[in-house]
């Protein structure tokens, strides 16, 4: 088994090994330093004397396997190796920094659970099962940047599945082994979790933590981005510029802003809600032409709403009936939908769009496109309608 440096002391990052076995650009030695990756971490890169190392995992029978192409590596040499500091650190900073936002968005709400994590150079987030309030975020950020103030110490200890302290650490036993050991590791005496990850020695040594991005994440819950250090500081100057230029457009108060947008997107939804009124009562009084036994219905609507559009052209199409319609905004949105065979609107779009500029696709009986020039609405329009009487003629 390869003796694992990286449990002992996380701040080791160059060290001395001797090179068990080379199997093409897979490499395991006799210790290293190297962290596999686990618990939502990914792993160390770096070089094992002048070969890099891309990827490091473990194997079936435990030993920790390096990845690295076309290395030129002898079994039984002894080599220096370096595990990539800067990255290592940034991982470390990062894993430490997920441990105390979550334990401090869990102050704000207790039932909360993670659902997963992922801490890489390029980002950093925590999928908790429910979603927060940016009031209890901030509430949340006041409290980890507090700890980092504090500069708590940051220890680790193994505990027994029997330890009744094990009551206060946040642990999934069913993913630990029985013969596993279990690795507590503790921020002060405010934050206690299982993890067998690298950390940092001081809570100072993340100097700033900031949640910079919430998404939902599918079925999992919702996503909280984060960052540390360095790059906490630089998001923040890059939100509070984006904040200022956006209060600036809308002319209120810095305090205000929230609500001002909260009130903007109400007016929004009621607007929306009499457009696709309008929108319904606009396509239901269409008068159709007939061509050949055919209903043939078209319109020019400003801004109509698209869903209304839609369901107004499966209606047409399901009848045996043809559809041609334009929603004209910042550009021309255009539609066409056909219940008989004559009129194939995938062959129509091809031949009438690029002459304008645009361009659409879809199945012979509905495509959708789009026309840059807003004023080629009338012209698109004939265009279209002209295929089409060819066609059923």
């Amino acid at each position: 088994m390869t003796d694992e440096i990286f449990r002992h002391d996380g701040y080791i990052f160059d060290f001395e090994a001797h090179v068990v076995s080379v199997n093409g650009d897979d490499v395991i030695l006799d210790c290293t330093a190297f962290y596999p990756g686990g618990g939502g971490q990914v792993c160390d890169t770096g070089m094992i004397r002048d070969c890099k190392v891309t990827e490091v995992s473990y194997n079936k029978d435990g030993d920790i396997v390096h990845k690295s192409p076309g290395n030129n590596l002898k079994v039984g040499e002894t080599v220096w190796c370096q595990v990539d500091w800067d990255r290592r650190y940034d991982l470390m900073k990062g894993h430490t920094g997920e441990h105390l936002l979550f334990g401090s968005l869990q102050r704000q709400c207790p039932e909360l659970n993670i659902v997963k994590i992922f801490i890489s150079p390029e980002t950093k987030y925590v999928i908790v099962d429910r979603d927060l309030t940016w009031e209890q975020i901030r509430a949340a950020e006041d409290f980890a940047n507090k700890a980092i103030a504090d500069n708590l110490s940051i220890t680790h200890s193994i505990m027994d599945r029997d330890d009744p302290e094990l009551e206060k650490v946040r642990i999934k036993l069913e993913r630990i082994g029985e013969d596993e050991e279990i690795t507590v590791v503790a921020i002060g005496d405010i934050d206690y979790s299982a993890c067998s990850g690298v950390h940092v020695m001081e809570t100072s040594e993340l100097e700033m933590l900031v949640v910079d991005r919430k998404v939902k994440s599918g079925k999992d819950g919702y996503e909280i981005h984060f960052k540390v250090g360095k790059a906490a500081k630089d998001s923040a100057v890059a939100l509070s510029n984006i904040a200022l230029e956006v209060i600036d457009e809308i002319g209120c108060k810095n305090e205000d802003a929230a609500k001002a947008v909260a009130n903007m997107k109400k007016e929004l939804e009621v607007k929306n809600g009499l457009l696709k009124q309008a929108t319904k009562r606009l396509v239901s009084s269409l008068v159709p032409e007939t061509v050949n036994g055919v209903e043939v219905y078209s319109a020019i609507l400003p801004g109509a709403d698209r869903n209304v559009m839609n369901d107004r052209m499966e209606s047409i199409r399901s009848k045996g009936g043809v559809a041609v319609f334009i929603s004209e905004a910042e550009t021309l949105s255009v539609m066409l939908a056909s219940g008989t065979s004559k009129v194939d609107c995938k062959k129509i779009f091809a031949d009438v769009l690029p002459p304008f500029g645009g361009r659409g696709g879809g199945k012979p009986d509905f495509t959708q496109g789009g026309v840059p020039d807003v004023s080629k609405a009338e012209e698109v329009l004939a265009a279209l309608l002209d295929k089409v009487r060819s066609a059923l003629n």
